[in-house]
């Protein structure tokens, strides 16, 4: 996308906010692009949004110090903007964005409590990675960590190949199996290396802003 246009597509969205229903402050949720998780919620005037816009940095309007407050400005735990969106109404915001450490003032990822701003997804990540070092008896995954790598891996090119023969035959039910089982395994292999799908997806966001 151009500057020009970009800076038209600024334009019309700020344009576009019915700044009046909400007497100039626009409610913005805050999610985590990578993971889906909701974050926080902030309020935007028309200088906060600009600011948040033009620097990718996000920026609110603290309604307690009367003045615009760029998230992480004392603490360094910054939100880049990836993208925002307003809703049906345009009298809120969705802003999208990558967090630079915990967003809570309280040190936590969220300023909602844990699991309820959470995706399946990261709940089952998080899960998995309370079973590491456990006793190999108590669960099937920490089973697996036990094992160790090696056969962790294998379990991933097995219901990798499975997830294939079940597409590959047509039998829906039995893909949606395998692929479970194949999600399933990645992500302890992944929590086996210190990795996690936040790793995958940035990875992804890379690439995709590299095709553009």
């Amino acid at each position: 996308m151009t500057d020009t246009n970009q800076n038209q597509q600024y334009g019309d969205l700020i344009s576009q906010l019915d700044w009046d229903k909400t007497d100039g402050l626009i409610p913005a949720v805050v999610q985590n692009f990578l993971t889906g998780k909701v974050l926080m919620l902030g309020y935007m005037d028309k200088a906060a949004l600009d600011k948040s816009l033009s620097t990718k940095q996000v920026t609110f309007f603290s309604r307690s110090k009367q003045r615009l407050w760029t998230k992480g400005e004392t603490s360094g735990n910054t939100l880049e903007l990836v993208a925002i969106d307003m809703d049906c109404d345009n009298d809120s915001l969705l802003v999208q964005v990558i967090p630079n450490g915990p967003t809570c003032h309280k040190g936590t990822e969220s300023c909602w409590k844990d699991g309820t701003a959470h995706s399946f997804i990261d709940n089952l990540t998080t899960l998995i990675a309370s079973r590491k070092g456990q006793d190999p008896q108590s669960s099937y995954t920490a089973h697996l960590f036990e094992r160790g790598t090696k056969r962790i891996a294998q379990k991933v090119g097995e219901e990798g190949l499975e997830t294939a023969l079940a597409a590959a035959t047509n039998d829906k039910p039995e893909l949606i199996d395998e692929a479970s089982d194949l999600i399933y395994h990645l992500l302890v292999l992944l929590e086996d290396q210190d990795l996690s799908m936040q790793d995958i997806n940035l990875n992804l966001m890379k690439r995709h802003n590299k095709a553009k």
